[in-house]
């Protein structure tokens, strides 16, 4: 593989901002982060771009268009991860009725587990395999982090082990012949 990643995350929603579980609800992005995807515009301005994909929904799309992505593909791929039944619940809510519940275990009732994310993160890997160049990938938090496991041949509960915050940018890449992370959750200046 060739190609370099820049994962960027959505910026804030309402739902991100009280901690609530945004599967596949389609929320706009609040003012707040409608300005943090327009602070990264002239971070992205001078890169080029080999390909460009975005989750359908909305709050990832915006972020690219107004982060000033170019020629912007939807990849349903790139949806969150499926929440079912714990779909805008916080984790605290949730461990109300299951103490013991671990997303990157067990999943979500009536949604995807981690293997189910994984695998739609690996066909996003093959997509882009060929690709020479930098490849922006904008989507939502827990799918990118087990993109970013993926990348590096690790299972995809691994993501747990990292964090994305909104409109953070991550920087996959290579150093010799090994897949690495070149930047983690980087925010705007």
């Amino acid at each position: 593989m060739t190609c370099e990643l820049l994962l960027l995350r959505h910026g804030e929603t309402e739902w991100s901002r009280n901690g609530r579980h945004t599967g596949r609800t389609d929320l706009p992005l609040l003012e707040s982060g409608r300005a943090q995807a327009l602070a990264l515009a002239p971070l992205l301005a001078p890169l080029k771009f080999a390909r460009v994909l975005a989750s359908p929904l909305r709050r990832a799309r915006e972020t690219a268009e107004l982060a000033g992505l170019p020629a912007i593909a939807c990849d349903s791929d790139l949806m969150e991860w499926d929440y079912g039944s714990n779909e805008g619940l916080t984790t605290a809510q949730i461990r109300a009725r299951h103490p013991d519940w671990d997303l990157w275990r067990e999943g979500c009732p009536g949604g995807e587990t981690s293997a189910e994310v994984g695998a739609r993160c690996d066909r996003v890997l093959s997509k882009v395999a060929g690709d020479e160049g930098l490849v922006a990938l904008v989507a939502h938090g827990h799918v990118l982090r087990v993109l970013v496991a993926r990348w590096l041949s690790l299972a995809p509960a691994f993501g747990k082990h990292w964090v994305l915050s909104p409109a953070s940018l991550t920087h996959l890449g290579h150093e010799h012949e090994n897949r690495v992370i070149t930047g983690l959750n980087r925010g705007t200046p």
